[in-house]
């Protein structure tokens, strides 16, 4: 696409993200299309990937639509980001603010170089990208216009969060047990799926948010009990969503997610949002059969169905 490119970041103290041989947290990639439609997407990334993880997913659905795109680091990466921060919970706050000041730069950037306003700026963003859509629309809904969240990453702090459901179903699996997997929330037609999750999500991704949030745990995956960690709560607590959102959101989330199953997050975010009196704001899509990634499609094309086409569709709607 023509267009021009802007590769930069943000002044930080962390040094995780070696793109362009910067050495620095806090990257962001912004691309101005020459034929511009007038919309600016903002993103942040999946998981805790670099500034170009949503390029495939989003970036190139939305430049060839003419939409404008920035997207972020969130400030630290790596399997390791639980490093960044002083207190328990200091790196996934920066997620949130790394956001909301690529969106407000972004904004200014596209009116300099179009000698106008954006029409509409769209936060999307994917698991953990997509929890930021959420927390952006709760607490800067002024600078957007509407969001789409796929499979948006929930935080409460009396739960459900993955640090209440993950547990059980590492559990479950090593004393396998299918029943303790269905009861900590996971589908169990999905569990085809279990064998990939837990050798590649389940453990590592209770291991580095248990240490992001409650670093002084010390047991295994298995034995982590949220319920009796009061440090944990405190430190959700700082991150948590509360469905009060200030703009249309669009929630997709697969009935077969086998990381953030529904039943434990977007079925949970769209009751907070419902009593928060914000239901009027929120088109919630579960989709039978969509699973968290993608890529499984590929491996299961009978039995899975790929969400990133319905993300591309919500937010170029």
């Amino acid at each position: 696409m023509p267009g021009v490119q802007i590769d930069g970041y943000f002044p930080d103290t962390s040094h995780t993200n070696a793109n362009h041989g910067w050495n620095h947290d806090s990257q962001f990639v912004l691309r101005l299309p020459a034929n511009w439609n007038g919309g600016l997407v903002v993103s942040g990334s999946p998981g805790v990937r670099a500034q170009y993880a949503n390029d495939r997913a989003i970036s190139d659905y939305v430049l060839a639509k003419g939409y404008a795109f920035a997207a972020t680091d969130k400030g630290n990466t790596g399997a390791n980001f639980f490093t960044d921060g002083v207190k328990p919970g200091d790196a996934i706050v920066e997620w949130n603010q790394r956001t909301t000041q690529l969106t407000r730069a972004a904004r200014a950037v596209v009116a300099q170089h179009y000698h106008r306003p954006p029409r509409e700026v769209i936060a999307a963003g994917i698991s953990n990208g997509g929890y930021l859509v959420r927390w952006q629309l709760e607490n800067h809904p002024e600078l957007y216009t509407r969001g789409v969240d796929l499979e948006g990453t929930l935080w409460t702090a009396d739960s459900p969060n993955l640090l209440t459901f993950l547990p059980p179903a590492i559990r479950g699996y090593e004393q396998q047990s299918p029943a303790r997997i269905a009861a900590a929330g996971f589908d169990p037609r999905s569990d085809f799926l279990w064998d990939y999750h837990y050798t590649v999500y389940w453990k590592l991704t209770q291991r580095i948010y248990a240490a992001e949030l409650d670093p002084t745990y010390t047991g295994s995956e298995a034995a982590y009990d949220y319920a009796s960690r009061p440090a944990a709560h405190q430190a959700v607590r700082r991150i948590a969503l509360t469905g009060r959102i200030g703009r249309p959101l669009t929630t997709i989330h697969g009935t077969l997610d086998s990381l953030l199953p529904i039943s434990q997050d977007s079925d949970v975010y769209a009751e907070l949002v419902r009593r928060a009196g914000r239901s009027n704001l929120h088109i919630y899509r579960r989709i039978a059969n969509g699973n968290h990634v993608d890529g499984l499609a590929d491996a299961f094309p009978d039995r899975l169905v790929p969400l990133v086409p319905l993300l591309q569709q919500a937010i170029a709607r």
